[in-house]
């Protein structure tokens, strides 16, 4: 059979598709490269100029009027912590409930797999989970950022099913060599997963990341603000609603400017960390996604 792609009908499809896919590829680039050329504009490029991809004049005055407050250090560190122990107690708690739920000889398995379904339908809402958070103590503290999500019904469903659609003649024959059930999940279901592992830590930890809610909620101690929460007051300062103490209040950069450094400095962490996974990525999107 001739190959399609060598006919003249396959290489119009190819050239289209090639068309098509690069036109969406700049859609989707080319307004963070506006982003990121409007971060190091001046103030009259900005009011002057609707659109560039270029500044014609180069300034870091939106950087450095974000650097310039002594809490920037702080709430990074305070953000990249609540990201690596987040990310793991949620890996760590979905994993460890979504194996037993994949094993059918479990009792009471179907009472569980309705609660997770309801609970995936159907929240508290905010008042009740801030009473909730408020009765537990947990109320200007890191938990507070990591206890309310450490686990998602949607993912824990998707991993529930990537371990029963695993051979459970695996399952059989670790038995048969003495392996307890902990044993079976840590030695071979996890090397498995590590697709389905990559996958879902990037998806936590860019989830945390950008979780400005809870801090907004939860956290009234500026000194354990999140950076999300941290960057909307220098956001807000910048527009004259508000202003920091840490910063020169006879100097405000431009609004705009300082708006869109913010996106950068909130989104090139994620962007630096997103290469190492994405080996990974691209299967583990698939994998579990059909019910077994």
């Amino acid at each position: 059979m001739k190959n399609m792609h060598n006919t003249t009908a396959g290489k119009v499809f190819d050239v289209f598709n090639f068309i098509f896919l690069g036109l969406i590829g700049l859609i989707m680039i080319i307004p963070f490269i506006y982003v990121v050329a409007g971060s190091f504009a001046t103030e009259l490029e900005l009011t002057t100029r609707s659109f560039f991809l270029w500044p014609k004049e180069f300034t870091l005055e939106s950087y450095k009027y974000i650097f310039s407050t002594n809490t920037f250090v702080r709430s990074l560190l305070v953000t990249i912590g609540v990201t690596i122990v987040g990310t793991l107690v949620q890996l760590f708690c979905t994993f460890t409930f979504a194996y037993p739920l994949s094993r059918r000889h479990l009792q009471g398995r179907n009472t569980l797999l309705n609660l997770v379904i309801f609970a995936m339908l159907f929240s508290g809402g905010m008042i009740p989970t801030f009473i909730v958070i408020k009765n537990l103590g947990l109320i200007d503290t890191y938990w507070a950022l990591i206890l309310p999500i450490a686990i998602n019904p949607f993912n824990l469903m998707i991993i529930k099913n990537f371990f029963q659609e695993l051979p459970v003649e695996l399952e059989e024959s670790a038995k048969m060599d003495g392996c307890t059930e902990i044993g079976i999940l840590w030695k071979i279901m996890l090397p498995l997963s590590k697709p389905v592992i990559a996958t879902f830590t990037l998806f936590y930890a860019v989830g945390i990341w950008n979780d400005f809610m809870s801090g907004l909620l939860y956290i009234n101690d500026a000194a354990k603000w999140p950076i999300q929460l941290l960057l909307r007051q220098i956001t807000m300062a910048s527009s004259g609603a508000n202003a920091l103490s840490s910063m020169d209040p006879n100097y405000v950069p431009p609004e705009q400017g300082v708006k869109f450094a913010v996106i950068i400095v909130a989104t090139l962490p994620i962007l630096i960390f997103y290469p190492f996974l994405q080996k990974h990525f691209a299967k583990g999107m698939l994998v579990g996604s059909v019910k077994g």
